[in-house]
């Protein structure tokens, strides 16, 4: 069971609510989905991470957002396990990247996984068009549809319709869970069986914690770690810091902050999510967390380590406490698939609770929109 280092004082009834209205909610799928997987599709999500890694050297993951950093937070955190290697693919614009991507493929087998509930996001969009004519250049029309793997909408949209004229082999964006919170869907789950990682242990890690949730007394972590949050914003702590100790955490410490961000940052509400890398900030930022402003507070995610990292995450939470910072500590129980499967949902659950407490729906991003409407303007 993850462990944190605060108790803040918790309002049940309001917890209580809150938590009736999350399970209720049309985009509130994620809530219980640890416990209710549908094994059916978790089977065939299975079979074709082995399809895949019996033909290919390389799957190109295609997705942008929560289609692509959950499974990427977990894949480059534990490593690959697999002999697939995963290059990622459609997360900018910029015409380098596509371009080192696909030098990267290079002549290599390779198939490819593209992640888009409608289709027609434009970094996805793009990317795919590009990885499409050089599968079918490299195979030829039907063998290169039958290494297309597409995770879409169920029912409607352009990738979808797609998938279905030219048999992709097809799963399912489901419609009640959005993209930051689909990290333990097939959105995720396919990419990272592919690369080796024991999807079952993550699933089961994040029930552990789910199941642990007491909804009489709310004595549980992520219901705490929402509460004190609230506090702290309510006191003009406005920027979190997410600190790790461990450089291949890094695109967790990315999930959480579009988890955050995206659910947060609505109304004029909300607390900025950033974040760092010790020890290695602590040669760049360093300064600035223990004598700069004091309107952060930092949250460290505290990894199982070793010896020499323990004694640098205790140096740095005496000495940012001296210096003026609230420091909150989440101590998962392992870095390995249970223990981030119990994290995964420890922080989904947290945000959904503590946007809830700032007042405003955790699960929609109408910001997100602006700069694509100017964007097609242009």
């Amino acid at each position: 069971m993850i462990k944190v280092n605060f108790a803040p004082e918790i309002d049940t009834k309001r917890a209580g609510e809150i938590l009736t209205e999350i399970e209720a909610d049309l985009m509130g799928g994620w809530f219980d989905l640890p416990r209710k997987v549908d094994m059916a599709e978790l089977s065939r999500i299975k079979e074709a991470a082995a399809k895949i890694q019996s033909e290919a050297e390389i799957l190109v993951c295609i997705g942008i957002g929560g289609s692509y950093l959950g499974h990427r937070a977990i894949i480059e955190a534990l490593g690959s396990r697999s002999p697939v290697k995963i290059v990622y693919a459609g997360n900018s614009l910029s015409r380098r990247e596509l371009n080192r991507a696909l030098e990267e493929v290079g002549d290599a087998d390779f198939s490819v996984n593209v992640i888009s509930k409608s289709g027609t996001t434009l970094e996805p969009a793009i990317a795919f068009e590009e990885f499409k004519k050089k599968l079918i250049e490299k195979y030829g029309e039907e063998a290169a549809a039958e290494r297309i793997y597409a995770t879409t909408d169920a029912e409607k949209g352009t990738l979808h319709d797609e998938a279905v004229s030219r048999g992709y082999t097809r799963f399912v964006v489901p419609d009640n869970i959005g993209g930051r919170y689909s990290v333990l869907t097939a959105v995720g789950l396919l990419p990272m069986a592919v690369a080796g990682v024991n999807i079952d242990k993550l699933l089961e890690g994040a029930a552990e914690f789910r199941e642990s949730l007491d909804s009489e007394t709310m004595a549980n972590p992520a219901i705490q770690y929402a509460f004190i949050r609230n506090l702290l914003g309510q006191k003009n702590y406005d920027t979190e810091v997410f600190a790790s100790f461990e450089p291949s955490a890094m695109y967790f410490n990315e999930w959480l902050k579009q988890l955050f961000g995206e659910s947060e940052g609505k109304g004029k509400q909300g607390i900025l999510p950033t974040s760092v890398i010790y020890s290695t900030d602590l040669h760049s930022l360093g300064q600035f967390m223990q004598d700069g402003r004091r309107n952060l507070f930092e949250t460290i995610i505290d990894y199982p380590t070793d010896e020499l990292n323990m004694k640098v995450v205790t140096a740095v939470k005496l000495a940012h406490a001296a210096g003026g910072i609230p420091v909150l500590s989440i101590r998962p129980e392992s870095y390995d698939e249970r223990g981030f499967g119990e994290l995964i949902y420890f922080f989904e659950l947290a945000c959904a609770v503590s946007a809830k407490l700032f007042g405003v729906n955790p699960f929609d991003q109408p910001g997100v929109e602006a700069y694509k409407t100017e964007l097609k303007k242009l």
